[in-house]
């Protein structure tokens, strides 16, 4: 017993090193001190990229309302559409039944006029031009 402690009291006392920890420790050491962060800026990265992507894409955010608006625009001039369909369909059906229509249609468009009467063609109104208010 007494050896032990004339050990322990000497090599408390000298100023030895510890032995290098093996390889695979080291490694896993400095792994553990390098990649961790790196791999965390990494995703950080990619989540980012990935966001910018949802919102400015091909397909993003920002696409899908431009074509949501577009998509708008469409449906009203499709209605638009429609209705001068169904006035035009509506303007057919009468030309071909009423006889009235046929000849409203006949003077307006064709100057024609029934027997005895003067039809009088006046030159078209010019186009009226706004002058500046200084000249």
């Amino acid at each position: 017993m007494p050896e032990d402690t004339t050990k322990g009291s000497s090599g408390a006392g000298s100023a030895t090193a510890a032995p290098p920890a093996p390889i695979p420790q080291r490694a896993l050491d400095w792994s553990l001190r390098v990649w961790r962060p790196a791999g965390t800026a990494v995703v950080v990265v990619l989540a980012l990229m990935l966001g910018w992507h949802v919102v400015n894409g091909k397909h993003g955010l920002s696409v899908w309302q431009q074509k949501r608006v577009e998509d708008k625009q469409l449906h009203k001039e499709i209605q638009q559409l429609e209705q001068e369909n169904s006035h035009v369909r509506h303007r057919v059906v009468r030309l071909k039944s009423d006889p009235a229509a046929i000849e409203h249609e006949a003077r307006e468009k064709l100057h024609y006029a029934k027997p005895g009467e003067v039809i009088y063609a006046l030159p078209p109104a010019p186009p009226a031009h706004s002058q500046p208010a200084g000249k």
